[in-house]
């Protein structure tokens, strides 16, 4: 990747003073040291899964904030809640609009988590702050966790072909407590079950990211006969040689029919149930609650963060006190 000094050249920036302050991209650093504070950066985002093009994006938008500090008198490290509105406020004289300002922001928030990661600021302060006109889809047909647990505890598997049943349970627990999606299911191995380790490694794709999650002691048990009694049973009565972990029973090796068999019987289960996609929707809304964005993250396989913050269910009726008594946006 091209450095960011490279990148400021070419779009006619200069490390130049005003009012006798270092203008940098930590504004209060010495310009000898804005290639490395903004190479940190950078490793945080590509550790982060962020693509060139949007650290390209993200670093533009974290010097136009620090230059505005500059000339406000102000750090990155140092500013608080109602100056940074005020930014917002300089923002808006662009006649931007509420979805443009939106990701300004958003770019922002990662820029303040890589700070308070660096131990440049205690907290990040505008975590929580959301930009009054944009429209936010709110997720109304998840499933509570207790559903989730009811699909996986209510299938029967003594009804029925043995092995397509223990085979189906297998599946749903990998929905409710891995969160997987149907191409998760698709590519898994034999190999991916590391049943002395107690985890499931999920192969990473152009649109995911591999990662390892714990299986429920109950799964282990699970897997051990599907592995070593249930699996070889399917193999041998279609007549396969592979090492696809989930097999139809048929020709096909591929799961979408088996999956919408099994949809059709979660919903006997459950009328609320919709789809898999539900599955996978509510567990990661749980995670969410439980484990906090960055974990919910990994255990989700997102590249991108902001894919993670499509979940995220906020309490409409409950905004923060700050933003009522003083916000741009009233």
């Amino acid at each position: 990747m091209k450095t960011y000094e490279h990148y400021l050249e070419k779009n006619g920036y200069r490390a130049e003073r005003k009012e006798n302050v270092q203008c940098t991209f930590l504004a209060n650093e010495p310009a000898g040291a804005m290639a490395n504070t903004a190479n940190k950066y950078t490793h945080y985002l590509e550790k982060n899964g962020y693509n060139e093009k949007t650290i390209i994006t993200y670093q533009r938008n974290v010097t136009r904030f620090n230059k505005w500090c500059v000339s406000y008198g102000t750090t990155a490290e140092t500013i608080d809640y109602k100056t940074f509105l005020k930014y917002i406020e300089y923002l808006r004289k662009g006649k931007l609009k509420p979805i443009t300002l939106k990701t300004y922001v958003g770019n922002l928030k990662t820029y303040f988590d890589y700070l308070v990661e660096g131990n440049y600021r205690a907290q990040n302060i505008i975590k929580e702050l959301n930009i009054k006109g944009v429209k936010k889809s709110v997720i109304s047909n998840y499933l509570e966790y207790e559903e989730l647990e009811g699909l996986y505890y209510s299938y029967p598997i003594n009804k029925g072909k043995e092995i397509a049943r223990k085979r189906n349970k297998i599946i749903i627990g990998l929905l409710v407590y891995q969160g997987l999606n149907t191409r998760d299911l698709q590519l898994l191995e034999v190999e991916n079950i590391q049943l002395y380790k107690g985890k499931i490694e999920v192969p990473g794709t152009k649109k995911s990211n591999s990662r390892e999650i714990e299986l429920k002691p109950f799964q282990l048990m699970e897997f051990m006969e599907y592995i070593n009694e249930i699996r070889p049973k399917i193999l041998q009565e279609t007549n396969k040689a592979t090492e696809q972990l989930l097999l139809p029973i048929g020709k096909s090796f591929k799961l979408h029919n088996t999956i919408y068999k099994l949809a059709k019987e979660l919903k006997e289960i459950n009328n609320s149930f919709i789809d898999v996609k539900q599955i996978r929707t509510s567990v990661i809304i749980h995670w969410l609650k439980q484990n906090g964005l960055r974990k919910t993250q990994y255990l989700a396989g997102h590249k991108y963060i902001s894919s993670t913050e499509r979940y995220e269910q906020d309490d409409l009726e409950s905004l923060h006190e700050t933003v009522n008594n003083f916000h741009p946006f009233k």
